[in-house]
């Protein structure tokens, strides 16, 4: 019997799982399937259990039942490459493997900056932005609350906290000249402006020196602040860090047409932690998955893998609380309330899928 291990349950590697128990798997292939968490969780909607607009029920999915599909439900402690096998750190025996797929995921990049990994919160995981919830929710009336990082993640989390809480004093640090840098002006100048209108201070410009337990210092000048969300850049999971493999100038793994490292073509890479021309996103992993899907039940029933067309994704949607939001669909960026729709439908198919 050979056993496919797929290292992570995020959009990557659920979606390989559904692909390969549609298909007519072999006899002799059983998945199993490791993650830390005993589900699926919408890592898109994170910044809303930080801001407490949503219950932790709502992005939480049961994985999927089949009877050629196992689940350990554990802590990695090291991807044991040269023997072939998954280490535990608090289970005692390892899960070998004869293919592997490693969806980790990221983890926050503090860039070496002081301080920032002890005195912030994350929304990195379902357990951070738990953690972060908490921290918000029990703030006291007029609190202060500071927000690193103008990305999508930094910009939602900012935008859903203020809905939330609209009593907070909140504050947004951003390294550019203007928000959402890899976005067109239009777009950038309308999250400007619901900033503006919204009363969410933001600070252009801004180079964090070092992060203390009650404030933000940043170009000199030290902000005082009761919770500072760190969501300023990511990096791949410590553990893909960690592999004897090939990697780019972002520390993703190096992969091959095929999503296979080209040293050990057993192993395939989905997500995150796979060296790509795009942008990390829950819509490349999942188009990812799909791919490797083909690829893997080529491999198992002997044929030559087909090479995978070239990935198109379709945009990028963001929000601005719960009426409004921003985005590019068909090539076009929107604003307003239809781009807020069209993700929360997303959402939906997601879950409902």
């Amino acid at each position: 019997m050979k056993n496919l291990v797929i290292l992570g349950g995020g959009y990557g590697g659920v979606n390989i799982v559904l692909g390969l128990i549609d298909q007519n798997l072999p006899e002799d292939v059983r998945i199993t399937v490791i993650d830390r968490n005993p589900y699926h969780s919408v890592k898109t909607e994170f910044y809303t259990i930080a801001a407490g607009t949503s219950a932790d029920k709502d992005v939480r999915i049961e994985f999927p039942d089949h009877e050629k599909v196992d689940y350990v439900y554990a802590e990695v402690s090291q991807i044991d490459s040269e023997n072939q096998q998954i280490l535990f750190e608090n289970r005692s025996e390892p899960v070998s493997y004869d293919y592997l797929v490693i969806g980790l995921g990221c983890e926050d990049n503090y860039h070496g900056i002081e301080g920032a990994s002890e005195f912030t919160e994350s929304i990195q995981t379902i357990g951070h932005a738990r953690h972060a919830g908490m921290s918000i929710g029990n703030l006291k009336a007029y609190g202060k609350a500071t927000i690193v990082g103008a990305g999508l993640s930094g910009i939602e989390a900012a935008a859903e906290i203020r809905e939330s809480r609209p009593d907070l004093n909140i504050r947004l640090l951003d390294r550019g000249a203007t928000v959402l840098k890899a976005f067109d002006t239009k777009i950038q100048n309308y999250v400007e402006d619901w900033f503006l209108k919204n009363d969410v201070e933001v600070v252009h410009g801004a180079n964090v020196e070092y992060v203390e337990k009650d404030g933000v210092c940043n170009n000199g000048v030290c902000f005082v602040n009761d919770v500072t969300i760190w969501t300023a850049g990511v990096r791949p999971n410590y553990l893909v860090r960690e592999l004897p493999f090939e990697k780019d100038d972002q520390e993703k793994i190096i992969v091959n047409d095929f999503y296979q490292v080209p040293k050990q073509p057993n192993t395939y890479v989905v997500g995150d932690c796979a060296a790509s021309e795009h942008s990390p996103s829950a819509q490349l992993a999942r188009q990812q998955g799909e791919q490797i899907v083909e690829i893997l039940m080529d491999v198992f029933h002997g044929n030559e893998p087909k090479k995978p067309k070239e990935l198109k994704l379709k945009g990028t949607l963001g929000s601005l609380g719960s009426s409004e939001g921003f985005g590019e669909m068909m090539s076009k960026s929107v604003t307003g309330y239809l781009p807020r729709v069209a993700k929360s439908g997303i959402l939906w198919l997601n879950k409902r899928h």
